[in-house]
């Protein structure tokens, strides 16, 4: 008869032999099946496997399309030679908000050749667009209809704007009054 520790050191090894071999046995199946994933031929390089992407990248089968107004956008700024009016850290400043807070309502003062990209970057929000150059927003409107702008007209000039910062600070812009019975100089007309 075998000491009792001899027969619990036998009963560990087999129970390690039989967890090894289905660890193995396990490992080789996976192998096999990631084996034949990759020498389908919907995986060979150059063609797409909707349904393996779609999985991979945790997203359904209902996925769509990127946004009209971001192909617009893309399309546009690749083929355009245009200089941006902006630097990049300039761009990348509204850009951020836009990140953080679209789609929202946004204002800008001006229509560029950035315009694509402001209303593609509020994809679901309203952009809309103040000009002053009627000529301009009916050429850009022509290019890009879905655009929303407005002309309007500014009574005051950038040569002006230190005087009018200033102006802005005193009792007249801060006091809560009704506007339409106040000259503001830094009030916009048609909103007054």
């Amino acid at each position: 008869m075998r000491p009792k520790s001899q027969q619990i050191t036998n009963l560990k090894m087999l129970l390690f032999g039989v967890f090894l071999a289905f660890f193995v046995l396990f490992m080789l199946r996976s192998g096999v099946s990631s084996s034949q994933e990759s020498s389908s031929p919907t995986s060979q390089p150059g063609i797409l496997n909707p349904m393996k992407e779609a999985t991979e990248t945790n997203c359904s089968l209902a996925c769509t399309k990127i946004p009209r107004s971001l192909t617009q956008a893309l399309i546009h700024y690749t083929t355009s030679t245009i200089t941006p009016q902006q630097t990049l850290e300039e761009i990348s400043v509204s850009a951020k908000i836009l990140e953080e807070k679209s789609p929202c309502n946004f204002l800008v003062f001006g229509l560029g050749h950035d315009s694509l990209m402001w209303s593609a970057l509020n994809h679901g929000g309203r952009t809309v667009f103040l000009e002053e150059d009627e000529a301009w927003i009916a050429q850009i409107k022509r290019r890009f209809p879905m655009l929303e702008s407005h002309h309007v007209t500014y009574y005051s000039k950038v040569k002006e704007a230190a005087n009018l910062m200033e102006v802005g600070k005193g009792p007249e812009c801060t006091a809560v009054n009704d506007p339409r019975f106040l000259y503001v100089p830094t009030c916009h007309e048609r909103f007054a």
